[in-house]
């Protein structure tokens, strides 16, 4: 390598490169700058800038779609301050891409302006666009309704039928776009709707097979849509329902509810399988006594009793109580007579009363008399029948039909 260095020629070799290298970098150099001169404008000039200029298109609409022109473009002016002015405010002008006499197909154009004056410099941005123009083509679709937030309807609430007006649209584009429809809606939004809709406005959407919207021009663009929204009902019987046992000593006479039937608001889809409305189940073995309990309905989801939140349940009881030891009374015994008893020893037995809970509550010993008839009864042992009286319907029973007794 340090023996190439030291050769003349290799020397005069790399330099020659350099300088080839050098001259082309600054020859592609200046070949940019002097296009973008003719593309800028005169630095020494006034110069100004209109944005978002709106770009038509000249073409037969009836028979043809473009895509692929821009909707606006930047507009640079340059010239005498009084001229530029003028026209840049004033914007009495028009940018346009002229696309009359092509043929369907994808074509790159200039865009061009008219209404500028002639000692002004115009430069366009974009300068060219490609452009695809397509046959139009026209058809009728029918509006389907699709409704959001359905699951925001109040309970009971449901979607009866919907229309729109008009029923159609006519819709317009390349007849490849127009191949692609697949779906013609308007969405209604039904969110704690409770009263039906009635011609409310409403933008039609054109979407393809796979759900993408299509850009197409759609007459008219909104339709009026009406939509039925129902509160269905239905009356059914209402079923008490309990669980548990009730404490010791007590027993269901009976339980009914003081409302038979209650309406009941929901989607027919819950109302075809309900027969009956149970209450919220009662426990038994937290009852005590008769009268009423206030219970709330277990309605099914999507359901409601209007005005009602809970209702009223009767409940009779009979209540089972035991008196100990009451006292065996003897009457009409001989006036030279006395009495012994053998058995029960204690001349005192047990009571078993039963009754409605209200009653027998309140009752005690002393309500019930118990007897032995001793009249006729001679010298000697004898077993007589016990005779029992109380208040009037109540059960009572003994702990014994006879007691032993010796008479003397």
């Amino acid at each position: 390598m340090d023996n190439w260095f030291k050769s003349r020629w290799f020397v005069r070799a790399i330099s020659l490169a350099f300088a080839i290298a050098l001259y082309v970098f600054v020859q592609v150099e200046m070949d940019e700058y002097q296009n973008e001169s003719r593309l800028l404008p005169n630095s020494g000039a006034d110069v100004q800038t209109v944005e978002d200029v709106p770009v038509n298109i000249r073409i037969d609409d009836e028979s043809y779609v473009v895509s692929g022109v821009p909707e606006v473009a930047t507009v640079t002016l340059e010239g005498t301050r009084g001229t530029l002015t003028a026209t840049a405010q004033q914007r009495n002008f028009d940018i346009y891409v002229d696309l009359e006499g092509l043929e369907a197909g994808t074509h790159t154009v200039d865009l061009q302006h008219t209404g500028i004056p002639e000692e002004l410099k115009v430069y366009i941005e974009p300068k060219t666009i490609e452009v695809t123009i397509e046959e139009r083509a026209s058809e009728e679709f029918d509006v389907a309704v699709d409704f959001i937030n359905v699951d925001q309807l109040p309970d009971g609430y449901e979607i009866g039928e919907s229309q729109t007006d008009p029923g159609q649209v006519t819709i317009t584009s390349s007849k490849e776009v127009i191949e692609q429809i697949a779906i013609v809606k308007v969405f209604v939004d039904v969110s704690e709707t409770t009263e039906p809709i009635d011609s409310r406005e409403v933008p039609v959407n054109v979407y393809d097979a796979s759900g993408n919207e299509l850009n197409v021009r759609v007459e008219p663009e909104n339709v009026n849509a009406s939509v039925d929204i129902n509160n269905p009902s239905k009356n059914v019987p209402v079923n008490v329902e309990t669980t548990g046992e009730l404490p010791e000593g007590y027993s269901l006479s009976s339980m009914s509810s003081n409302t038979e039937e209650v309406e009941v608001f929901a989607t027919n889809e819950v109302l075809q399988n309900l027969e009956q409305v149970s209450t919220e189940t009662i426990d038994l073995a937290d009852i005590t006594e008769s009268g009423t309990v206030e219970v709330g309905l277990a309605l099914p989801d999507g359901a409601i009793v209007p005005d009602t939140d809970t209702i009223e349940v009767t409940v009779e009881l009979e209540q089972t109580r035991t008196f100990e030891a009451v006292p065996i009374d003897v009457e009409n015994l001989g006036a030279e007579q006395d009495v012994s008893f053998v058995q029960p020893e204690d001349q005192a037995m047990d009571l078993t009363v039963a009754g409605n809970q209200e009653d027998v509550s309140e009752l005690a010993a002393d309500d019930f008399t118990i007897f032995i008839n001793a009249e006729g009864l001679e010298d000697g042992a004898h077993e007589v029948p016990v005779t029992i009286e109380g208040p009037d319907g109540i059960d009572v029973n003994g702990e014994f039909d006879q007691v032993t007794v010796e008479i003397s």
